[in-house]
């Protein structure tokens, strides 16, 4: 797997801020989240660049709640945010809100629209956008854009005192309606919204300003160094910038800076349509561990490591690109490589009498607990007459190259015998009922034997201390059509059930464990109790087989 160049131009853009003392010593960030839906992945990039670049210089970052639109917004992402980025393991240095500077904000759009650089307009959505013209035409202006400062002054006056209803009246600022830039042609700064109570500020304001607006005035206020932001906002630079000169209450103002937003094959980045898959059903939440919301990933078994570690890997760059899951899914797998144990499991169960072996007996076979560090030690699980293989690993046509259990075939246990399959007994429908093998007493694993070797390892779960277990292996939620284009996956998860080694009859939530040659598993925080084990697959394992296509 090609892994892309971990880069930071924004760490060499501070450096030299800091060799200049364009600011002193003092780096500032923020994190500005909309709390109107949950974080996703694309977000967990920009809280390591803001958190982790204040982190880098001794700085400080903010959690600011960019809450200038009450319609869409709720309690409930405020917290699920919050728990986010404890999860990945930051800490906000204040905890702040865009309603804190509403007053603020109210005055520096008065102060534009008496230097003459706003103005009340009363075309509504649909003129506006006709008379903004296009990349190729100029926009045309708006009967209103010449109105007296009076005027605007006793308008702007009434669209806070209520006296309008919602869209039919705005604030623009007056920049340049021939300008390249269709975002300065005279913007939109302020509109009504008549809306339920505002959680913070109750029903103060029935006007609120836009995010173009807002957002500079915001980290000025704050002392905001460098204001990071995804590539998106890089037209929007010159609003940014406009606005903190013509309101012109700041010495030293915040620079912002742009880069490329994350995209990841088979995933959707948008919060529409993550909330659109939400209200269909089509997940059954935001945490579904199919999403790629933080809280779908974490509940998923996702770590925070892994995912900080992707995110470091992916770098910082100045352009858009498309970053293959399959980094996602390597940095899971090299994290929890060395912290869980494994633990065998079967899935779609055939049950196989050992004919030669003691109907009275069981004894324990000693397994490793994690080959790749001895110090997490071994444990033990039973083996008896009758037992549990996984359904994958016998086939009573073998394919070619197939050294798992057939017919005549030998494999060995891991950790215990050498076995034979002698015979397949069916049921009167066809399926089969169970194996009957025989099996080598001789071959005990760590007996020194020497004789003849096997091709195939397979594991075993035994019959009478079998936990049964609920499994959910996950594909991917959004694949590609015909024509590339990520459409929804009808079969982005398999529900199934399997045995497990008595161990996981004990299985906390949110426990994670390698279930042996099948891939990481975590216990379901939501529905694993002390009597139901449920397990989501995190992440697959690379087989040494797969069927002929």
């Amino acid at each position: 797997m090609t892994e892309p160049v971990s880069t930071n131009f924004i760490h060499s853009i501070i450096d030299k801020d800091l060799e200049s003392q364009k600011n002193g010593d003092k780096v500032y960030t923020r994190f500005p989240p909309e709390p109107n839906g949950y974080l996703h992945i694309g977000h967990a990039k920009a809280i390591c660049i803001n958190f982790g670049t204040a982190e880098k210089y001794g700085g400080m970052c903010n959690l600011r709640y960019d809450d200038t639109n009450p319609v869409k917004e709720d309690v409930e992402y405020v917290s699920a945010i919050e728990e986010d980025i404890h999860w990945l393991g930051f800490k906000w240095d204040k905890l702040l809100w865009a309603s804190n500077y509403f007053d603020k904000m109210y005055e520096a759009a008065v102060e534009l629209i008496k230097k003459g650089k706003a103005y009340v307009c009363s075309l509504n959505a649909e003129q506006i956008k006709e008379y903004r013209g296009t990349l190729k035409e100029p926009g045309k202006e708006s009967p209103c854009r010449n109105q007296s400062v009076e005027e605007n002054l006793r308008l702007f006056e009434e669209m806070k005192a209520g006296k309008f209803a919602d869209g039919e009246r705005v604030l623009r600022a007056k920049i340049d309606m021939a300008s390249p830039n269709i975002n300065m042609r005279d913007p939109v700064i302020y509109r009504i919204a008549h809306s339920p109570l505002h959680h913070n500020t109750g029903d103060k304001w029935c006007i609120y300003p836009m995010y173009d607006f807002a957002h500079p005035i915001e980290d000025a206020i704050e002392g905001i160094t460098h204001s990071l932001c995804s590539l998106e906002f890089e037209d929007h630079r010159p609003l940014y910038e406009w606005v903190l000169k013509e309101v012109g209450w700041w010495e030293n103002l915040p620079q912002q800076i742009e880069f490329a937003r994350l995209n990841i094959t088979n995933t959707v980045m948008s919060k529409r349509y993550l909330r659109s898959f939400v209200e269909d059903g089509v997940v059954d939440g935001w945490d579904d561990p199919r999403m790629p919301t933080l809280a779908g990933m974490r509940r998923r078994g996702y770590t925070p490591e892994s995912i900080r570690d992707f995110c470091e890997r992916v770098g910082v760059a100045k352009s858009n690109s498309t970053v293959d899951i399959s980094l996602l899914e390597h940095c899971i797998r090299e994290d929890l490589k060395t912290k869980v144990q494994s633990r065998n499991v079967i899935e779609n169960p055939i049950k196989v009498i050992i004919t030669n072996y003691p109907e009275d007996k069981t004894e324990m076979i000693e397994l490793e607990n994690n080959k790749e560090v001895p110090e997490m030690g071994v444990r033990e699980i039973p083996f008896s007459r009758e037992l549990y293989v996984d359904g994958a690993d016998f086939m009573e046509v073998p394919a070619k190259k197939y050294f798992r259990l057939f017919p005549g075939n030998e494999v060995r246990f891991k950790g215990a015998y050498f076995i034979k399959c002698e015979e397949v007994v069916k049921n009167e429908d066809g399926s089969i009922k169970e194996l009957r093998c025989t099996y080598d007493p001789e071959t005990r694993s760590g007996s020194g034997f020497e004789g003849r070797k096997v091709k195939g390892t397979i594991h075993f779960v035994d019959a009478k201390t079998a936990v049964k277990v609920k499994i959910r292996n996950y594909s991917y939620l959004m694949v590609p059509d015909e024509n590339g284009e990520n459409v929804l996956n009808p079969d982005s998860i398999e529900e199934t059930w399997g045995y497990a080694e008595p161990s996981l009859a004990g299985a906390a939530p949110g426990e994670r464990f390698q279930f042996f040659r099948h891939g990481y598993y975590v216990a379901d925080s939501k529905l694993t109790t002390d009597t139901e084990k449920v397990f989501n697959r995190i992440v697959d394992l690379k087989s040494s087989w797969k069927p002929a296509k």
